[in-house]
């Protein structure tokens, strides 16, 4: 490799280094049991940082609405305020396929989502469009009306961004 290569390729690893990841917490024994159907059902309502490669973090705010089908599936449609850019739209479907054990869609991603409960913290994990494998790790709080959610997104191998959010349940505001 010449040194015209070499050195960009170094810069470019050191700025990937420089998108770092919240430590994700362990469940936490005893505590309550994270149901994410019933968690989500209803309005929620997060406050995020997001750090990503190359650029300043920025402030991430999500609302979301949440109900529960007649065949148990939950729908989840988000409207996310990213700082600097126009408001978009999202929307999860999840449903349980076994003790702990939750499939679905969201329509950011390509392919599907799949995510495990351990207590009080839930796992998510799918593939973003473009092709950028994503995790994300909520874990309730012992009142059961917030959750902390730590993102990772990665390509190639790096941390290309992160997210922290706090996320909390709202009261239903339907008459």
């Amino acid at each position: 490799m010449t040194i015209k290569k070499t050195v960009p390729m170094a810069a470019l690893l050191g700025l990937a280094g420089c998108v770092s990841t919240p430590p994700v917490p362990q469940p936490t024994p005893g505590g309550p049991v994270f149901d994410p159907i019933a968690f989500f059902t209803g309005r929620t309502e997060g406050h995020a940082t997001l750090h990503k490669i190359f650029s300043a973090p920025h402030a991430v705010r999500v609302e979301g609405r949440g109900h529960v089908t007649a065949d148990g599936v939950l729908v989840l449609d988000q409207k996310v305020f990213e700082e600097g850019k126009k408001p978009t739209k999202r929307e999860w479907r999840i449903h349980k396929v076994a003790p702990g054990r939750y499939t679905g869609t969201l329509t950011d991603a390509k392919g599907p989502v799949e995510a495990d409960v351990s207590g009080n913290r839930l796992h998510i994990r799918f593939t973003m469009k473009g092709g950028f494998p994503t995790q994300q790790w909520l874990t309730l709080a012992p009142d059961g009306q917030s959750a902390d959610n730590i993102m990772q997104v990665r390509k190639l191998g790096l941390t290309v961004a992160s997210l922290h959010e706090t996320i909390r349940r709202l009261p239903d505001t339907t008459p």
